[in-house]
């Protein structure tokens, strides 16, 4: 893993957003998965699987302790992505969704997750907004495997 530090948010006015073609906008702040999130994600979700909810269990499972839901890891990208960029000079900013997302390593209790990204492309798309394209991964702090790898959709509009 090539260290980079983490950083402010990366700033953009909407007419410079096609210049972060390629660029990687660093690393979110390192975030802690407990217990409580993992239930409180099952509550939500009614996923009470015993691999995630029963951690006496779970230490007999297939990972020696309880782990978190790949879409309670995924749904962190939002805050961590909001830590990583700003364009400003919109109007609406859309979460437009997610292309190939593949949870690559599972995240266990106590662990902590971090996201870095790279803008892959951004297109014009009607309404005077941009199509915004990133490759976001989702690494866990001393593991060698992402948590999450996915393609990250967004779109502004001025």
């Amino acid at each position: 893993m090539t260290e980079i530090q983490t950083q402010p948010a990366v700033v953009v006015p909407f007419e410079e957003v096609q210049s972060l073609v390629g660029r990687n906008l660093g690393y979110s702040q390192y975030r802690e998965i407990t217990q409580d999130q993992i239930n409180t994600f099952a509550d939500a979700t009614d996923d009470h699987q015993w691999i995630h909810t029963d951690p006496e269990k779970a230490k007999d499972g297939p990972f020696g302790a309880p782990i978190a839901h790949g879409f309670l890891t995924l749904s962190l990208l939002i805050p961590m992505w909001t830590e990583l960029l700003d364009v400003t000079g919109v109007k609406t900013k859309v979460n437009y969704g997610l292309d190939k997302v593949r949870f690559t390593n599972p995240v266990k209790v106590g662990a902590r997750v971090r996201m870095t990204v790279t803008i892959t492309d951004v297109q014009e798309v009607k309404g005077n907004g941009v199509h915004l394209v990133a490759d976001a991964v989702i690494e866990i702090e001393g593991e060698e495997r992402p948590a999450v790898v996915a393609t990250f959709l967004n779109r502004f509009y001025a």
